[in-house]
């Protein structure tokens, strides 16, 4: 709460002093509106009201719910995994919503640039691109780095305690259980790599990229084909063949394929991974409706990563390992949740 600051006057007249010391209460009664009208910082300085916040994508979303709690209102725009997030164009409805945002979370790096283009003067932008560094070029499925996760969760906790400044300390608090939760994520990915050693991979679209090289994977998608996906364009039938190749003589241990860039050639590369008993693991851009946050996305990931690789190392068919994955998850996010109940004062609204 901001203090009022008290004027410095030289002299003081012996009726204000005898009014300040004798005469308060009857000061006040012959001005009955002194006493009724609040002060500067209870009437300007603090908002009562949940913070308006509009995120570009659901992902982004639950992170600004997973740090304001009960002191933010959070509306998603791109929530679909059936959607092709690149080709979104925006209606007049988003684009009223984010003139009306206190906060709008975006991802940045060219993949949201809608989001952030007439920015209202009051409002406030917190892109995951400008927390690490990224611009349009890069990977920009920034959701998968630890990287920026952590630093957008700090950046909103300091966001929010800016606008709500009484509420500091709870937003302090929700912070603290975000990185207990990232710190499980840490021991998932270390248990997942000592567990299967040196894993390679290639994918059909490298938005799970992040996430990988987090748990240290190694990336041997054919670079042909690489660029190809970068530029917008159709690989070569060559550039397919090789990656075919690769496939059918088991030189990586999986492919991930993201659903929501399904193409035929995306569909031939999964149809060759099933038949060679390459295992296949899909990916969305945006959070399965399922999932109950981020975190406990990325949890079901590296259990379904887990799970597929186990289910190869044991001779199973990839469709069990999708099978027994998917029974997997559902325990993840169970675990995940009874986590974040029993986290006592360091998650405050739960």
């Amino acid at each position: 709460m901001c203090t009022r600051q008290r004027p410095t006057l030289r002299i003081l007249t012996a009726a204000i002093a005898l009014c300040t010391v004798f005469g308060t209460a009857s000061c006040q009664a012959n001005n009955p509106s002194a006493s009724s009208k609040p002060s500067t910082s209870e009437a300007t300085h603090e908002q009562v009201s949940p913070i308006e916040v509009v995120a570009s994508t659901n992902q982004w979303g639950s992170v600004a719910e997973q740090i304001g709690g009960v002191h933010v209102k959070v509306d998603s725009i791109l929530t679909s995994t059936t959607v092709e997030p690149h080709d979104f164009e925006m209606r007049t409805k988003v684009a009223d919503a984010l003139g009306k945002a206190q906060v709008i979370v975006s991802n940045g790096a060219g993949y949201d640039s809608w989001a952030t283009k007439n920015l209202a003067k009051d409002t406030v932008s917190v892109s995951a691109a400008q927390m690490v560094g990224a611009v349009e070029g890069d990977n920009p499925h920034l959701w998968f780095s630890s990287d920026a996760r952590n630093a957008m969760a700090k950046e909103l906790a300091d966001t929010y305690s800016r606008i709500m400044p009484k509420q500091k300390k709870y937003f302090a608090n929700k912070l603290i259980a975000w990185n207990r939760r990232e710190a499980k994520i840490e021991k998932d990915m270390k248990r997942f790599s000592d567990t299967h050693g040196s894993v390679s991979y290639a994918a059909t679209e490298p938005v799970a990229y992040y996430l990988l090289s987090d748990m240290g994977c190694t990336d041997k998608t054919p670079e042909n084909y690489v660029q190809a996906t970068a530029d917008g364009s159709q690989p070569s039938s060559e550039t397919l063949q090789n990656f075919q190749e690769l496939l059918e003589e088991r030189k990586i241990d999986l492919l991930v394929n993201n659903t929501q860039e399904a193409s035929d050639a995306t569909n031939m590369l999964t149809g060759t991974a099933h038949k060679s008993n390459v295992a296949v693991i899909d990916v969305t851009e945006q959070m399965p409706a399922d999932c109950k946050s981020l975190t406990s996305w990325i949890m079901r990931l590296i259990a379904t990563l887990d799970e597929a690789l186990t289910a190869q190392d044991t001779g199973e068919s990839s469709e069990g390992a999708d099978r027994s994955s998917s029974d997997s998850n559902s325990q993840t996010d169970a675990s995940t949740t009874n986590d974040a109940d029993n986290s006592g004062q360091a998650d405050p609204d739960r």
